[in-house]
């Protein structure tokens, strides 16, 4: 028997928002059911594309549906969250869950005092990459030390955020996935006027494991990259061309008349093409049928990211 489609309203039609109207206009066993944005052009056109809705205001037509993805401006999170719990239980939100520490908090209470069901947007843990790096790192005898680089250009449409909850998080969390809670953070940076656009961390983490984090928005040059040193190997992880190299330790050996030769060992991981984001709303909509079908980042997760970009930006801007 074919499961009934899942109901899903669209708010916000930035970048990323328009990149999940393609995603879920293709997703089986998903209907959309209306688009929502605060331009009332880009809305209405959206949504006569795809022969829906397209609303300002979304309010009137949350009660038809099962499920509701906000990818509005980090400010306007909390609000929209409130909003849409009042009829769905099922939440997406991007990241970040809020745009302070306090207000993430204050939804992460919110949300449990009221059964929600929320999934905040670390796509990167989606990514096929992250998922083999996982797993490659999972399999090593111990990991010493994870490094995050995180470059872009400065972008004119992300106005409210910073880097660190602009990019740095991404690798927040994903350090927080991967090495697994923290118990320090030291960092420093530089800030335009009262907005940071280059800042480094370092963590240190219950598991005796470091995290050291570098993000910037000062360069065009786009990189995000993540080596890992462990004990037994050299990890080297580019998430923008999906591919891990590893260097395995050298070997010694007997070489007749010379003392020993080294030789080095590098192994390439084959990574799946698969798109993250597609990735991520299928795991979005399967703990809509089913809250506790797999692990998926939700609201404590973004309470611990949160946690950390407030230590980092505390500290840049003392």
């Amino acid at each position: 028997m074919q499961e009934k489609a899942l109901k899903v309203g669209l708010i916000g039609l930035g970048n990323m928002g328009r990149n999940h109207l393609r995603v879920l206009s293709m997703l089986k066993g998903v209907e959309l059911a209306f688009v929502a944005d605060a331009n009332v052009e880009v809305a209405a056109k959206a949504g006569e594309s795809h022969g829906i809705p397209g609303v300002v205001d979304p309010t009137p037509l949350l009660a038809g549906v099962d499920a509701v993805v906000i990818c509005t401006p980090t400010v306007t999170h909390a609000d929209y969250i409130r909003l849409a719990a009042a009829h769905v239980k099922n939440i997406f939100v991007e990241k970040p869950l809020a745009a302070t520490l306090e207000e993430a908090q204050e939804i992460a209470a919110f949300a449990k005092d009221k059964g929600l069901n929320i999934q905040v947007g670390f796509i990167e843990r989606f990514n096929p990459a992250v998922q083999a790096l996982k797993t490659v790192l999972d399999r090593t005898e111990r990991v010493i030390s994870l490094d995050f680089t995180r470059t872009n250009k400065v972008s004119a449409r992300i106005t409210d955020v910073d880097v660190v909850t602009d990019l740095m998080i991404h690798d927040i969390d994903l350090a927080l996935y991967l090495n697994g809670p923290a118990i320090s953070v030291a960092a420093h940076g530089f800030a335009h006027g009262s907005m940071i656009d280059f800042a480094s961390a370092l963590i240190t983490h219950e598991s005796g494991q470091f995290s050291r984090i570098q993000a910037s928005r000062v360069t065009d040059k786009k990189i995000r990259q993540i080596e890992g040193t462990c004990v037994d190997m050299f990890v080297d992880c580019d998430l923008l061309r999906k591919e891990i190299l590893i260097n395995r330790q050298s070997e010694a050996r007997d070489a007749g008349s010379l003392p020993y030769a080294i030789s080095a060992i590098q192994e390439s991981v084959a990574v799946a093409p698969q798109e993250a984001l597609l990735t991520e709303l299928q795991a979005f909509m399967a703990i809509c049928r089913q809250p506790t079908a797999g692990r998926v980042p939700g609201v404590d997760a973004g309470v611990d990211a949160m946690k950390i970009c407030a230590q980092i930006q505390a500290a840049v801007q003392a």
